[in-house]
């Protein structure tokens, strides 16, 4: 992996970009990416999920845990804790760009995570081939356009986020290397008092500050 990347996402990253991390990842939004996870996927069946970015590896920890857990981050720092959080899972540390194995995963996820990976056809290369025939790729990106994308971007304080894209560029995007069968907006915000909005909807998904993309592999 290279070496910049492991140093660019250490402790100060997470200090200093997302030093309310915790409060910014809330039991009910974790929750929510598993309920994507589980729409696609049947609970009662053994499944093989990658989860690319997974940081402290709190998502993968709500998982059924007979399930195959894989987590990929480029931050070794975040991965030592991951461990502990989610025992029974593997993780790699790894460039997503960049994918190290062929993993036959059901799904691939990626919860804020695209729009720090510079080739982002590229890494659609990599996540196709991790995927199983018709497998799933579900995920979140924050968007820069309507009425709120202004705020967003004053908010936006990492440095990291290459694509500031509007909604429109990350579905072409989709549509152009998967089969999307469904996405929705979300509003997100953490007040300074430390409460977190995180509110799904579909109906106003033109307005959210983020949305989330459910996909399939193409035959």
């Amino acid at each position: 992996m290279n070496n910049q990347l492991r140093h660019s996402f250490g402790k100060e990253y997470f200090s200093s970009a997302y030093r309310d991390y915790e409060k910014q990842n809330p039991m009910r939004k974790l929750l929510f990416y598993k309920k994507l996870v589980e729409r696609v996927l049947p609970r009662d069946k053994p499944a093989r999920l990658l989860d690319i970015g997974c940081a402290f590896g709190a998502f993968l920890s709500y998982l059924n845990p007979s399930w195959t857990r894989l987590g990929m981050d480029t931050s070794e720092y975040a991965l030592r804790d991951a461990l502990r959080r989610a025992p029974g899972a593997f993780f790699m540390a790894a460039d997503a760009a960049f994918f190290p194995l062929n993993c036959a995963a059901n799904a691939v996820v990626a919860f804020d995570s695209l729009e720090h990976i510079k080739n982002l056809d590229l890494a659609s290369i990599g996540i196709k081939r991790m995927l199983l025939s018709r497998g799933y790729f579900i995920f979140v990106v924050p968007v820069y356009d309507g009425p709120l994308g202004s705020v967003i971007r004053l908010l936006d304080h990492d440095t990291t986020h290459i694509h500031k894209q509007p909604r429109a560029f990350w579905l072409k995007w989709a549509e152009t290397h998967f089969d999307v069968c469904e996405w929705q907006g979300i509003f997100r915000y953490l007040f300074p008092v430390g409460v977190y909005l995180h509110v799904v909807t579909k109906t106003l998904r033109q307005y959210a500050s983020a949305i989330a993309v459910i996909a399939r592999k193409k035959c």
